[in-house]
């Protein structure tokens, strides 16, 4: 019979938002036992080290949104931790352009999203952009957000489990989620008994929740993202430039992203994935999977608030590299499809599906008991949002934990 171990938290999924997560339990109950667990034979391996690195500013969302409170916070907090730990950034900042009189109209929307968040942006002339990046287009103005910057997301996955190590944190690799029976969890790693069991597994997380008696009207849809890169040299591009984006989704349309080392990309996607991981071809196929996404496709095709249908077929035409580099050309001078020859990593965003309602959630949210707590929706901006956000969580949690005797 295996050996049960006995933990006072144990954390499924060791992503940036899992790990932060066990970083704070363990501030705050330093004589707990905190285990993370995670499937993969090292952290980060699906959306955490797979995201553009951008670390954005905080003003796309409503003020009365926590998208909002902790892309703002988050930004702060993940820009000195780099700064604090020697972490290369590339304060880049980024534009936001108009394409169109439409477009042109929405920048005022965004900058008053900025202004009522506290976040520092700068409205600027075309001419004035043109001095910020010589390569933008716009129509007569753009916004100009100085905080916005690039790392390099793998190294600070690294950096960060390094601290929780370091702080006594218990992080399992080769250890996949497999059930649970009450708070008596089974992974591929061994049995644990846990005193609460948070769930961030992210691609999963809806799967997880549901053998908790949660995530009943919720259901992770995955949209695959993928970038191409562009063979001009370093400095190409000064600064990232996007577009006014549809405030009805939570997409933010094909946009130049600067990495860390000044190489510059566009895209990405969101095309509608066959299943929660199918990031190149029929690797890690998973049939159970495919029918469930694609019967949960299948019925949003038919019917859905947010025009599913439509937002496919037009992701879809984003395979084409000529149309994906024409849409780009929208936003700067001198884009050539000549340059754009290479695709980067894919990778899938777990997207939370209100299937009751039939549309998408714009913002975190959160489920659970005194037993465990369930993050269903932790997608872009996660990865800037991740240490306020993981304070809020366990926020949550020890909420949950008072209120029962």
């Amino acid at each position: 019979m295996s050996t049960v171990e006995t933990r006072d938290f144990l954390v499924v999924g060791a992503g940036v938002i899992g790990i932060n997560i066990a970083r704070e339990l363990k501030r705050r109950h330093p004589d707990a036992s905190v285990t993370v667990l995670e499937k993969e034979p090292r952290t980060g391996e699906h959306a955490s080290g797979r995201n553009s690195g951008v670390l954005h500013a905080g003003f796309y969302y409503t003020a009365d949104s926590l998208k909002a409170k902790f892309t703002r916070d988050g930004n702060r907090a993940l820009t000195e931790y780099c700064d604090e730990k020697g972490i290369f950034l590339n304060k880049c900042g980024k534009l936001v352009v108009a394409a169109t009189e439409e477009e042109d109209r929405l920048i005022d929307e965004l900058l008053a999203r900025g202004r009522n968040n506290g976040v520092e942006l700068q409205e600027v002339t075309a001419e004035e952009a043109r001095e910020i990046e010589p390569r933008a287009k716009t129509l007569r103005r753009a916004i100009f957000s100085p905080t916005t910057s690039s790392a390099d997301p793998r190294t600070v996955i690294a950096q960060m489990e390094a601290d929780a190590r370091d702080e006594g944190i218990d992080i399992r690799c080769n250890a996949g989620y497999v059930k649970s029976s009450g708070n008596r969890v089974e992974t591929r790693g061994g049995i644990f008994e846990a005193g609460h069991v948070v769930n961030a597994a992210g691609l999963h997380a809806d799967q997880v929740a549901r053998q908790f008696g949660f995530s009943k009207d919720h259901a992770i849809l995955p949209f695959k993202g993928i970038y191409l890169k562009s063979k001009e040299p370093p400095g190409a591009y000064r600064t990232h430039i996007y577009p006014v984006p549809d405030l009805d989704y939570p997409f933010l349309g094909v946009h130049f992203t600067i990495t860390v080392d000044g190489v510059t990309k566009i895209g990405p996607t969101a095309i509608p994935a066959f299943w929660r991981e199918n990031y190149n071809g029929l690797d890690r196929f998973d049939l159970k999977d495919f029918i469930e996404i694609g019967l949960r496709s299948a019925s949003l095709f038919t019917a859905s608030e947010f025009n599913f249908s439509k937002l496919a077929l037009t992701e879809m035409r984003k395979y084409s590299r000529k149309h994906l580099v024409a849409l780009a050309d929208r936003l700067a001078t001198g884009v050539d499809v000549a340059n754009f020859t290479e695709w980067g990593k894919p990778g899938i965003r777990a997207q939370l599906v209100n299937t009751k309602q039939r549309k998408l959630e714009m913002d975190f949210v959160l489920e659970g008991d005194n037993r465990s707590t369930h993050v269903l929706n932790a997608v872009s901006p996660g990865w800037t949002c991740s240490i306020p956000f993981s304070a809020y969580v366990v926020d949550y949690l020890e909420n949950n934990l008072s209120s029962y005797p």
